[in-house]
């Protein structure tokens, strides 16, 4: 290809890509603080074509590749993947460090980058980060300060693999083995030990790591849920692939959130029962009826949502003067004890409570177990090994009545929750990395209305990874 045609399929390429494309293929061609206009584009290929002489046109089709821009490939070079592929030269025309990390960028999701983002908080000037829009641009601010290169990259392994990202995590094991790095170590050992990430560090967190059923107690402001783990002990993961994943019970007694968790659960694959208005008496007869269902013993999971008003401990259902249903006792229906179906099973509760301003109990009879009939589930479970609380998610989240006196109110805890969860039909997500972000929602909320504050209660004994998709 002579060069003005080089030229002419630069300008047919500066013409047919976008901003991010353009800001990728500069990075390609080894522009740290690139000019992404057309213009500038235009000039730095030139510029690339003209060193390569009449090898500029493979330069041309190498970035159309890294791009996955086959469309382009086709149209301007009358070309195919598999033929840049067989002619291809011995010697890289791209540097190799450079096209991972593009690959890797191009295979990230929003998710992926603001986490990425959150990990380098500390590290990198907070004005250069909040301009970053994908992983190339963290990456550019990294080589930079010469933190990663294309013999270095064990930090950005590391970051990958604390974000979960396992399957990146192998393309960048491979390019070290292949490239001959000096890094060429036992990373990719310890990683596979660690499927999943701990905590960032961060400002925000520095707060005393918990153990599994340790309550969270932050007074107005909702902490994160840590994920503490031990290189040399990784836990088991729990089974979470039946069809349906198992039941998900809805029980709405306020009447303006419970259709969205409906849905929510429906496309996570949960048979959901949505009962809304119920007394006290009727969520005993819900809950009971539930302990019944054939998907309680074919699931491998476990969800219940209350939205309600109550007190700390207890939730009121509709009575108007109603001495109310005791939380710890609706977990114990679906614990080891209330439950031999659900033993080893995760179990998640999802509580919404509005608080009641200076509640004062009546004397009324309250609710006892020996009043629920639990079909045979009752009996204590013969394996010892398992506590009666095991495997337990629980959050509670709490905020004032009056807020119900507000119109069409929503809450903001539920939003958070269900935006969380709807990612995770998209790819794995860990149910504390869902939490996380519920607190981080939550959060932002207290910061700009602190007169409508939520308070958020989270602990578990969880005693697996749980991963929902």
């Amino acid at each position: 290809m002579a060069l003005p045609e080089q030229l002419q399929a630069i300008n047919q390429i500066t013409e047919a890509l976008g901003s991010e494309e353009r800001r990728t293929l500069l990075y390609l061609c080894g522009a740290l603080d690139p000019d992404d206009s057309v213009s500038g584009m235009r000039e730095m290929l030139t510029r690339k074509v003209m060193q390569h002489d009449e090898g500029g046109h493979l330069l041309l089709r190498e970035l159309m590749v890294t791009l996955r821009r086959f469309d382009i490939l086709r149209r301007v070079f009358k070309s195919s993947k598999e033929e840049v592929e067989r002619t291809r030269p011995h010697t890289p025309l791209l540097p190799g460090f450079r096209v991972l990390m593009a690959d890797l960028s191009d295979d990230m999701t929003d998710e992926d980058v603001s986490s990425v983002k959150f990990l380098f908080g500390n590290r990198l000037p907070r004005e250069r980060m909040e301009k970053a829009k994908c992983f190339l641009d963290v990456i550019a601010e990294l080589e930079k300060l010469d933190m990663v290169s294309s013999d270095s990259v064990n930090l950005v392994e590391k970051c990958l693999s604390e974000i979960g990202r396992m399957d990146l995590v192998k393309k960048v094991t491979a390019y070290k083995m292949s490239a001959g790095t000096s890094e060429q170590c036992s990373f990719q050992q310890q990683t596979e030990r660690l499927p999943c990430r701990p905590p960032p560090a961060s400002p925000c967190n520095n707060l005393p790591q918990t153990k599994p059923g340790q309550s969270f107690h932050s007074g107005n402001i909702p902490v994160s849920v840590y994920r503490t783990q031990s290189p040399e002990h990784c836990p088991d993961y729990y089974k979470f692939s039946t069809n349906p994943r198992g039941v998900c019970v809805i029980i709405d007694c306020v009447g303006n959130d419970g259709e969205m968790l409906e849905q929510t659960f429906k496309a996570l694959h949960f048979k959901v029962i949505l009962r809304r208005w119920l007394s006290v008496a009727e969520i005993l007869s819900t809950l009971t009826e539930t302990l019944k269902m054939k998907e309680i013993q074919d699931g491998d999971s476990f969800a219940c949502c209350i939205i309600s008003r109550g007190t700390e401990s207890k939730i009121f259902g509709t009575d108007p003067h109603a001495l109310g249903l005791d939380l710890d006792r609706v977990k114990r229906f679906f614990t080891a004890t209330g439950c031999r179906a659900l033993v080893g099973k995760p179990k998640l509760f999802f509580i919404q409570r509005y608080s009641i301003p200076g509640y004062q109990p009546p004397t009324l009879r309250e609710h006892r177990d020996e009043d629920l009939e639990t079909d045979g589930y009752t009996e204590r479970p013969k394996c010892n090994a398992i506590p009666e609380d095991g495997d337990v998610f629980w959050s509670h989240c709490s905020i004032d009545e009056r807020q119900l006196e507000r119109g069409q109110h929503n809450s903001v805890y539920l939003k958070a929750l269900v935006d969380a969860l709807y990612k995770c039909q998209r790819r794995k997500t860990h149910i504390l990395d869902v939490q996380t972000e519920v607190n981080g929602a939550i959060f932002d909320h207290n910061r700009r209305n602190p007169d409508t504050n939520y308070h958020i209660d989270v602990k578990h004994t969880l005693r697996k990874e749980l991963y929902l998709h």
